[in-house]
């Protein structure tokens, strides 16, 4: 997988999650197998640019190379000046996004509603590419509902612009997260342009990545909400690929440990307060679907202190490795979940 001169590990992408692919997260799937990470979106808005999300989201100290960085915006000037301000400070690769479907962002003329434009896409596509000098992705969606999937014309208008790569969301901008992803127009993309083409939407097992490799001739996958709490699905399905057979399910020890990491990681990120907080829905995600987890998080989650929350999922850990020496789950967590 080669998006201009960087050649990835694989072809397997974390997906540009909003509160969730933060540094400490990116680190660590890059670690499981990840061969490319993309970053929160960053406002195109340069009035942001100097609150502490922002500094944040623009910090990528100590990570693995390429730094690939996703800006958010409708203003092709703007998003021009977004693209280089965070070429200074780090980023190899600029991500557009056309594909959150957020309210909020939408409303903003921004995300997946830019595909009702397409005239817009292609002067926001050609003011970036025109702005840096390092490669341009573009992720969006299949349309902006089920009677317009134009994907395939805004990808064409993304190959005329320069862009190196397309990441699509099998879904409308109209279905949200809802129902199943239909990878039809992927697969209809992928016929209509040579730069790589990365299939995304409901890939959540290494059977499913290689379903949906074949299924669309993609060139990669991106994961998004399938790897909250199981950062080692890029290894599992990294695995499924190269040799045909699935990998048993992490040994409890080892999910305890990395979860333990990822809270160091973000306490130092974001300082214990924020930490502390921040790091609860990384708990939740990581012991969801395991058996008899629900009072561990119903209690965690009043817990205030770093230490204090540390030693909960060292224990939780610990006294479920005495009677399961790998992840064992609960069909009453998962009917939950």
């Amino acid at each position: 997988m080669q998006i201009g001169p960087y050649a990835l590990a694989n072809r397997l992408i974390v997906a540009p999650m909003a509160g969730v692919t933060d540094r400490p997260f990116r680190k660590l799937c890059k670690r499981l197998g990840a061969g490319l990470a993309i970053s929160e979106m960053v406002a195109a808005d340069p009035r942001l640019w100097g609150t502490q999300k922002s500094q944040r989201r623009t910090d990528h100290t100590g990570e693995v190379e390429p730094i690939s960085v996703q800006i958010a915006g409708s203003d092709p000037h703007m998003m021009a000046q977004a693209a280089r301000y965070n070429v200074e400070r780090g980023a190899q690769i600029i991500d557009i996004n056309m594909g959150c479907p957020a309210k909020k962002v939408c409303n903003a003329a921004a995300g997946s509603a830019l595909l009702k434009d397409e005239a817009l896409v292609g002067r926001i596509l050609d003011a970036v590419v025109e702005a840096v000098d390092v490669p341009v992705t573009l992720k969006f969606r299949t349309g902006w509902d089920r009677d317009h999937r134009n994907a395939p014309r805004v990808a064409r208008i993304a190959e005329s612009a320069g862009v190196r790569a397309l990441a699509i969301h099998g879904r409308t901008r109209a279905c949200g997260f809802t129902g199943t992803a239909e990878y039809e127009t992927i697969a209809d993309v992928r016929s209509q342009v040579s730069i790589p083409v990365i299939a995304n939407g409901d890939i959540g097992s290494a059977r499913k990545a290689k379903e949906v490799l074949e299924q669309t001739g993609a060139h990669a996958v991106m994961i998004g909400r399938a790897a909250q709490g199981r950062p080692w699905l890029f290894r599992e399905i990294l695995h499924y690929l190269g040799t045909g057979t699935e990998l048993p399910p992490p040994a409890v020890a080892e999910v305890g440990a990395l979860l333990h990491e990822h809270l160091l990681e973000l306490y130092t990120f974001y300082g214990e307060q924020q930490g502390v907080r921040i790091a609860r829905k990384h708990i939740a995600w990581y012991t969801k679907a395991l058996a008899g987890s629900a009072p561990f998080r119903e209690a965690v989650n009043r817990l205030e202190s770093a230490p204090a929350q540390l030693e909960a999922v060292d224990h939780f850990f610990s006294q479920l490795a005495l009677s399961n020496e790998r992840l064992v789950y609960g069909e009453e967590e998962l009917a939950a979940s």
